[in-house]
């Protein structure tokens, strides 16, 4: 484990153990992730590998780059080892019309285009998604860069917050580094293990026998940031636990947690400030340690989609789930507490949400996790998640400085993260009450959301 000194502990029982000697740098929503992702596959010398979940047929990269197929065909052309995961939910699935799965529409797309990447499916044979968004460019070499988040390629993570045109709010890290050896693991853990590999339809450009090698060295030191990757994987999906390089073995047959129990231990052990962004907000553990955060004096301020997903609307009529939403209105009766929207000006007297689908959190100005992750039961204990936490001030600080200027149009650089949580707060209740009295003139985009009535 690398040399380490902070109030915010690791975890200690996962695959991967801290890395230090990284660069990280955040890249807040689509058009700089993937005009960031697209500039490192076409500067690429060795290869490109890509997890993918989500795929709206309509998706197409930013910055005239054409479609994942077209960036990932060129980068074939140029003699790159090319290769992506998909994921496979079964074909009634609600969403299979979001997922490139394999059908036969997929591969004779495949065969038109005469694209020979190579490709598996990897499926869980039921609805939990295998939800990792990881880009790897040139694994194992020195030119090494990872990026790690939870953009869907989809047309609406590249549109541009602030504007009314339906965009969704999201966050990638690249990382470049040891850490990035640990993504280079994943992904050959998963292909070679990919559920569908020796189905018929379970391959793309090779026989299902390609296996690779895991990682056998550390990439070299770029940078100055603590890197830890982090996942969930269900028990049973995987069974080589070779470890990554100056690892320790880890029983991956028995699954890993290892986002879940960050996730506790960073909330469990904040002194200051807690800030998160999440999709969805509703797993019973995470209220409670929130709650006792709050009451032990930390702010808290959870930025979650104004318009909620359908799954919470539907939750919130089931009566086995009212205690979370209890939990949830307890939160608000704390008043170092605030649960946030985002909208944007949609003509002269409306605004439109901004979805968030990002899974961020900031702790104390000293730690933060990008990734897949979202905080409901699927994603902290069944689907395969994958998140990059970090321990760096500066870096921390920046991204949080970053957010805010999105979101309150303010410049927060001059404030320590309790004072800048406190004016998320003024400004998201200022709105608020703008926007219950028909006033749509607000000061940048957040405002406060009833959480005793969320999901309703």
């Amino acid at each position: 484990m690398a040399d380490f000194a902070s109030h915010i502990p690791p975890v200690a029982n996962g695959s991967y153990p801290l890395r230090a000697g990284n660069l990280v740098r955040p890249l807040i929503d689509g058009e700089r992730a993937f005009g960031r992702i697209c500039a490192a596959i076409e500067a690429a010398r060795h290869s490109v590998w890509v997890t993918v979940a989500f795929l709206a047929p309509d998706f197409a990269m930013p910055g005239n780059h054409g479609t994942l197929f077209d960036v990932l065909d060129r980068a074939g052309a140029r003699g790159l080892d090319v290769r992506a995961i998909f994921w496979r939910p079964p074909a009634d699935n609600e969403w299979a019309a979001f997922a490139f799965w394999g059908s036969s529409e997929h591969r004779e797309m495949l065969h038109a285009r005469k694209s020979r990447f190579r490709a598996r499916w990897d499926g869980a044979g039921n609805t939990i998604c295998l939800h990792q968004k990881s880009w790897l460019v040139d694994a194992g070499q020195p030119s090494e860069i990872a990026f790690v988040g939870g953009m869907n390629l989809n047309p609406k993570s590249v549109a541009v917050p602030g504007h009314a045109d339906g965009s969704w709010h999201d966050v990638y890290a690249e990382i470049i580094g040891p850490a990035a050896t640990d993504v280079h693991h994943n992904f050959v853990q998963r292909w070679n293990e990919a559920s569908e590999r020796l189905l018929d339809d379970g391959s793309w450009g090779h026989d299902g026998k390609d296996d690779l090698a895991f990682p056998a060295r550390l990439s070299a030191t770029k940078g100055t940031v603590t890197v830890q990757m982090q996942r969930t994987i269900d028990a049973g999906r995987y069974s080589d636990g070779s470890p990554s390089p100056q690892a320790a073995a880890f029983a991956i047959a028995g699954g890993e947690r290892s986002i879940f129990t960050q996730y506790l231990q960073a909330i469990g052990a904040a002194k200051r400030a807690i800030y998160i962004e999440n999709q969805f907000v509703s797993a019973p553990e995470i209220a409670a340690a929130l709650d006792d955060a709050l009451t032990r004096g930390v702010d808290v301020v959870v930025l979650v989609p104004a318009e909620p997903d359908k799954g919470v609307r539907a939750a919130r009529a089931k009566p086995e789930r009212r205690a979370f939403f209890d939990q949830l209105a307890a939160l608000d009766r704390h008043q170092r507490f605030a649960l946030c929207g985002i909208a944007a000006p949609d003509g002269a007297q409306r605004r439109s949400n901004i979805y968030i689908h990002g899974k961020v959190m900031l702790v104390d100005d000293a730690w933060a996790t990008i990734g897949s992750c979202n905080l409901h039961a699927n994603s902290l204990f069944q689907q395969t998640e994958l998140n990059a936490s970090f321990w760096d001030a500066p870096t921390v600080r920046a991204l949080r400085c970053d957010l805010f200027a999105e979101h309150l149009h303010r410049d927060t650089s001059a404030m320590d993260d309790r004072t800048a949580l406190e004016l998320y707060r003024q400004i998201a209740q200022q709105n608020r009450r703008r926007r219950d009295a028909g006033d749509f003139d607000w000061q940048g985009l957040a405002f406060r959301l009833d959480a005793a009535r969320y999901g309703e």
